[in-house]
């Protein structure tokens, strides 16, 4: 599918919102709080509208969802990474929305394609980013086993950073700026929640970063398998 990069740029912020949307839906039921199960379940309805109007852009967003083979998937290998345990999701959360609110902030403030949707999204990201910070304040800064916990997820994730500073064809903003907005935001968080910063390139040989060339990690596949089960085994049925 050839796609201009205004066009290939929505169809990769619309991977990322649909498939962090649908690792924050398995949380349901299984939340550590019933606050929490109500509070992730809402945070992925927000994505899960971001990824359908993003989607939409580029074709029929359900064929997009269901029917795409795993390496047309063209999102950030760190939102397809597994829940975990409560503070493995909340990092994962912590690192990903600070970007989003970042990138959805600049894309607002212009007159591209997506500027429309970056505008109303921006608000709704606002609330993901502050859930995930006071979270990661709680977690760091609770209990020894809480901030066990928080220290491995952080180490454990975040290799996975570096991509986000990747330029988006399509998308013109400071990648560099923006880059070095979110490390100054994310180590402020981590130091105000007595976490360390994680040692170790976010880019380069030892990171990882090939999500928006097709190239997932080997749990995406599995995720995957499961979102698409239904649409696949009942083709053409409506509900």
């Amino acid at each position: 599918m050839e796609l201009s990069p205004a066009l290939a740029a929505a169809l990769a912020l619309g991977d990322d919102a649909l498939v962090l949307s649908h690792r924050l839906g398995e949380w349901a039921g299984h939340a550590p709080v019933l606050e929490e199960d109500v509070a992730l379940a809402n945070i992925a309805l927000d994505l899960l509208g971001q990824a359908r109007v993003l989607l939409s852009l580029v074709g029929d967003e359900d064929e997009l969802a269901y029917l795409r083979e795993e390496r047309a998937f063209r999102n950030l290998q760190l939102v397809e990474q597994p829940n975990g345990d409560f503070a493995h999701t909340i990092v994962r959360q912590l690192y990903f929305s600070v970007h989003q609110h970042l990138l959805f902030g600049r894309l607002a403030a212009g007159d591209g394609l997506l500027a429309g949707l970056a505008a109303k999204a921006v608000k709704e990201v606002a609330y993901h980013r502050d859930h995930a910070e006071q979270w990661t304040l709680r977690l760091g800064d609770g209990t020894d086993e809480s901030r066990r916990r928080m220290v491995r997820a952080c180490a454990a994730l975040w290799r996975f950073t570096g991509e986000m500073s990747e330029p988006l064809d399509g998308l013109e903003i400071d990648w560099d700026d923006l880059a070095a907005q979110w490390l100054d935001i994310v180590t402020d968080v981590l130091e105000r929640a007595t976490l360390p910063v994680p040692e170790g390139p976010r880019s380069g040989a030892w990171s990882a970063g090939a999500g928006r060339q097709g190239v997932h990690t080997e749990p995406f596949g599995r995720m995957i398998a499961e979102m698409q089960h239904l649409h696949r085994s009942h083709p053409g049925a409506s509900w």
